[in-house]
């Protein structure tokens, strides 16, 4: 795991589970951790992770903004699927090495009644349909999510 990802997951477990009502209290409870990390990083940090600061009885609080860290979420999940194909009654997923059941659990997740279920490999994930006339519909939702790459794949094309 890369130095940022391990301190992201810090910021999360963090915010998660303590009352952080600062940027000066994060990088505290970070530095006990033994988490270095400048200002300037943690505000990048807040805004990939869709940290928000909200008012609490007890004072602001900051926390993680389901809606916007699911956006990000969605966009690194498009980058990492590489092909979608489907038989008459499945759909296989490829993705980079590593990745299939990050992307599994995120499909999971989306909580569609066209999708029974996925089964993940290390780079392969297998999505099984509610209904054989659901399949095309699950096909499309997957490849929707390969459609808008994130800003540093669409550098990565030109």
């Amino acid at each position: 795991m890369s130095a940022k990802l391990r301190r992201q997951y810090k910021i999360k477990e963090l915010l998660n589970y303590k009352f952080i009502s600062s940027h000066e209290d994060l990088l505290k409870a970070l530095h006990r951790d033994s988490v270095e990390v400048t200002q300037a990083t943690l505000s990048r940090d807040f805004a990939e992770l869709g940290v928000v600061r909200i008012f609490t009885d007890r004072g602001p609080r900051y926390v993680l903004n389901a809606d916007e860290s699911g956006k990000q979420i969605a966009k690194l999940v498009g980058f990492e699927i590489i092909s979608v194909e489907h038989s008459e009654s499945l759909i296989v997923i490829r993705t980079l090495a590593g990745r299939a059941q990050g992307v599994a659990h995120y499909i999971d997740r989306l909580n569609k009644p066209e999708i029974l279920g996925t089964v993940a490999g290390d780079d392969t994930v297998l999505v099984i349909p509610n209904t054989i006339p659901n399949l095309s519909k699950v096909v499309g939702m997957v490849k929707q999510m390969m459609a808008e790459p994130p800003s540093f794949k669409k550098k990565l094309l030109l």
